[in-house]
């Protein structure tokens, strides 16, 4: 008795051309036409890990001193977008709306001491970031330059650098840990050890400007400036160690505001947005 024998339907030449005509048929049909118009666009991000550096004053909102929660849960919100496009993110954050070390120096205070004070400031505003991002449902961790090991991680770069590739955000406080040094050098410090393609600077104004856009209606928008442009030009992008490391280190800096709704997201996804500092 002989076995039964039978050509599977994509093997027979007439299956694969009646399939072919019906997926002709259905592509020509409107409702298939729209399914695949409507699909959402995949946006691929620019960046795959990132340094944000946030300035204590832009936790201030409309206030004049310390935390506004709405203005921080905005703030985590945008972080949130573009963690969930896969970005690996890294946060260095300031002190200066509750207190800034330079100014205490100017005050007459010892300038080393108003900078550790400064230090601790940061690491408040860590905490506040932090657990914003727990409501938020993001897993952040801090991590402080100044040990305080009841409170937050000491710096540690192996352990930072496994935390981002686990898609957790991850806070650096307390600056450099060092006074006479900024949180912008803080954040080229930090952008260079973990291996970030780009520091993004956020702050109030949408980038770098010919002139200051408040006192000059006719100052104009940087696209793109290279270093020694920004430095001929006597531009303030960063301190000017922040911005020599950044240089010697040819990691980029992207300024752009961070009170424009949706900025982040699309510097992360290359648009034009800020200005870019490149080599």
């Amino acid at each position: 008795m002989t076995a039964k024998t039978g050509l599977s339907q994509s093997s027979d030449p007439y299956f694969c051309a009646a399939g072919a005509q019906m997926l002709r048929a259905a592509r020509a049909h409107p409702p298939f036409k729209r399914a695949i118009k409507n699909q959402p666009e995949v946006n691929m991000p620019a960046y795959k890990r990132v340094l944000l550096k946030l300035s204590g004053e832009a936790l201030m909102g409309d206030d004049a001193f310390g935390i506004n929660r709405a203005t921080i849960e905005g703030m985590v919100n945008d972080i949130a977008e573009i963690v969930k496009l896969g970005v690996q993110v890294a946060v260095v954050i300031g002190g200066g709306n509750i207190f800034r070390g330079v100014a205490g120096g100017a005050a007459g205070m010892d300038r080393a001491t108003a900078d550790y004070m400064g230090m601790l400031a940061t690491m408040m505003n860590a905490l506040a970031l932090q657990d914003a991002m727990r409501h938020a449902s993001i897993e952040g961790r801090v991590q402080s330059a100044l040990r305080m090991d009841q409170v937050v991680e000491p710096y540690i770069r192996p352990r930072a650098i496994r935390q981002l590739e686990e898609g957790k955000v991850v806070i650096f406080a307390a600056g450099t840990g060092n006074p006479f040094f900024t949180t912008d050098t803080a954040a080229a410090l930090r952008g260079s050890e973990i291996g970030a393609e780009i520091v993004l600077k956020a702050t109030k104004v949408d980038g770098v400007y010919t002139a200051d856009p408040k006192k000059d209606p006719s100052a104009t928008r940087y696209t793109t400036i290279s270093f020694d442009e920004a430095i001929s030009r006597n531009l303030q992008v960063m301190d000017a160690t922040a911005f020599a490391l950044c240089r010697d280190q040819k990691l980029p800096i992207k300024v752009f505001s961070i009170v424009k709704p949706g900025a982040l997201k699309r510097v992360i996804l290359g648009e034009d947005e800020g200005t870019l500092v490149h080599v």
